[in-house]
């Protein structure tokens, strides 16, 4: 299935404003962020986004009541 310019555009805002709160120093300190959905962001996009972040090796998705899924994340020890 396409997706329109537009639903690309909105993928790619969401997934850089995620990607912003993930690589904050906070949440780079504590190995752990908090995502909501914004109202004017698709659904389909937020849980295409939440797979392919969970895909992720040693990142692991936590749903909360309230809507928003926080993130944890382990930094493998270098052998």
């Amino acid at each position: 299935m396409a997706t329109s310019p537009a639903a690309s555009d909105a993928y790619e805002r969401m997934g850089m404003r995620v990607q912003k709160i993930i690589n904050s120093p906070t949440a780079q300190k504590a190995k752990a962020a908090l995502i909501f959905r914004l109202p004017d962001e698709p659904m389909d996009d937020w849980e295409r986004l939440l797979e392919e972040i969970d895909e992720n090796d040693n990142v692991t998705l936590a749903y909360r009541d309230d809507g928003g899924v926080q993130i944890f994340w382990v930094v493998p020890k270098e052998d």
